[in-house]
């Protein structure tokens, strides 16, 4: 509706100062509405990536670096008793909150017993690999919820833009009714390209936050 009046009203214009005050603004809140719906997407997309590679690296350091650490410290755990109950934390179908907390417990735990680990196998390189990867995971999480807070801030302004346009359009149209009212035709024109939608701005859905995951406020 918007842009169809804006279309309309430039190859229609009118000298006053006030349509053309009208048009101006009408164009701008055009112009930011394009912006917004731009920031509206990038924040979905960015949210899916994150959710993408929060769950491929769990699933990927669970399954194979956490439980490396796991083991080694079963072992060492008949030279150390109680060792192992430090790295039985559980990782599996826990919040992300939660699994980083534990995972980055259980790294502490190995950086403190990192002599006895090794003498019972573990590998300082998976160690060190296992620690890039909650820097990686940290990363995403902090991605997921800039990309969400992207998308609501954006989602939010949007519907006021939208607002300021229907209301501009209104504006409009109460001076084009007087212009036009000897001229069926542009008239016409002007109805079709003026009209204002009933239906509310629909945005796109984002993914729900994870279990763990706090939703930004809008």
């Amino acid at each position: 509706m918007g842009v169809r009046a804006l279309e309309f009203s430039r190859a229609n214009p009118d000298p006053s100062p006030g349509y053309e005050a009208a048009v101006t603004r009408l164009a701008e809140a055009l112009n930011r509405a394009d912006l917004l719906t731009d920031q509206q997407r990038n924040g979905i997309i960015e949210v899916r990536i994150a959710s993408e590679r929060k769950r491929d690296l769990r699933r990927s350091l669970r399954t194979g670096h956490l439980s490396h650490l796991r083991r080694v410290a079963q072992s060492a755990g008949k030279e150390a008793p109680g060792l192992y109950q430090r790295f039985k934390r559980s990782v599996t179908g826990s919040t992300y909150l939660s699994f980083r907390a534990a995972a980055r417990g259980m790294v502490a735990e190995a950086a403190g017993r990192k002599d006895l680990l090794i003498a019972h196998g573990l590998s300082s390189t998976v160690l060190d690999a296992l620690s890039q990867g909650l820097d990686q995971f940290d990363e995403a999480v902090k991605q997921g919820t800039e990309g969400r807070r992207a998308h609501i801030g954006a989602s939010a302004e949007l519907d006021a833009v939208a607002d300021d346009i229907a209301q501009i359009v209104r504006v409009m149209d109460a001076l084009n009714r007087v212009r036009f009212a000897g001229d069926g035709e542009r008239l016409a024109a002007w109805t079709a390209a003026g009209t204002i939608a009933a239906t509310p701005v629909r945005t796109p859905a984002l993914p729900e936050p994870v279990d763990g995951e706090v939703k930004p406020a809008a």
